[in-house]
């Protein structure tokens, strides 16, 4: 079951749209970041804009500029003081039939002020004939997180000038207890050290540090078998090597007399004096007040 996020900072002069949303589980799909993109009276790929938003259709930074059968088309408006990616999950509102797919969109590199467009894909799969279900759902924004672009977590493309790729994985979650494991490549040409505990600090959804939580070393207060107990030790990482390390909590409410916690970011340095990297683990903490930490383990990375 999972639990609940990559990229380096890139420039860009223009609004392009590089890959198409995915229907199977969690679509994406990556815009690069431009000039400010206004809504237009004419028909666009995802139809007609519409003057006034719908219901669901505006959510922090974002609003759904139009819907038709085949896909929906947003804005993005970075409000922020630095260049951020977002990610924006989307919806159904239940007006209308539901589909079984909950597409995300992600615009990357954002400038400061600036307003960018992005598209998923909403409607069924084509047929074999190229043709699609007569479907119009009722699209709604769910949820929308940003990172800043120089500390965005990196999967895949290009290494980061770090020299290293940190990420999230999606996670374990059973019977209120999360799993989230933090993996760690050297994608440089030098050596990397890591020894002991990745530095992790929450986030709220404002990216206001959660001060009232309590980090622990070690899953084992928060329950065992999770694998984040292995002793300390020192690693050097060759080119093409990884670790790993996990974050443990529980989403439990037992103090009627506290709030629950919920810290969708997690800032991580893999060291001391590593440069933090944003990942978005969706802590959801009820009222327990703990994160357990694991040590670095070495991890097979898969040869692309």
């Amino acid at each position: 079951m999972s639990a609940s996020a990559v990229r380096p900072a890139v420039t860009v002069t223009a609004l392009t749209v590089v890959a198409a949303a995915l229907l199977a589980g969690c679509g994406s799909v990556t815009t690069a970041g431009g000039g400010a993109a206004g809504p237009s009276a004419s028909a666009g790929p995802c139809g007609v804009p519409l003057e006034r938003p719908l219901e669901g259709w505006v959510r922090d930074e974002v609003r759904i500029v139009s819907v038709n059968d085949a896909c929906a088309e947003f804005e993005v408006t970075n409000a922020g003081s630095e260049a951020a990616d977002f990610s924006v999950l989307f919806g159904w509102t239940g007006v209308d039939q539901r589909l079984d797919t909950s597409p995300t969109g992600t615009v990357t590199a954002v400038p400061p002020g600036a307003t960018v467009r992005g598209r998923i894909e909403v409607g069924a799969p084509k047929r074999a004939d190229g043709s699609r279900p007569p479907i119009v759902p009722s699209v709604k924004i769910s949820r929308v997180r940003s990172v800043p672009t120089a500390e965005a977590p990196s999967k895949g493309g290009p290494c980061p000038a770090s020299g290293v790729r940190l990420y999230a994985d999606e996670g374990d979650a059973a019977m209120g207890l999360r799993v989230v494991g933090l993996h760690l490549v050297n994608c440089g040409t030098s050596p990397v050290t890591v020894d002991g505990y990745p530095q992790v600090q929450a986030l709220d959804e404002k990216h206001k540090a959660v001060d009232s939580l309590q980090v622990l070393k070690g899953g084992a207060a928060i329950a065992t078998g999770t694998g984040a107990d292995t002793p300390p030790q020192r690693i050097v990482l060759k080119t093409g090597e990884g670790a790993r390390s996990a974050v443990v909590w529980r989403n439990t409410n037992d103090n009627i007399a506290s709030d629950p916690v919920n810290a969708p970011y997690l800032r991580v340095r893999a060291t001391p004096d590593a440069a933090p990297v944003l990942v978005t683990p969706e802590l959801d903490l009820g009222t327990t007040g703990r994160l357990g930490v694991g040590a670095w383990t070495r991890e097979d990375v898969p040869q692309s």
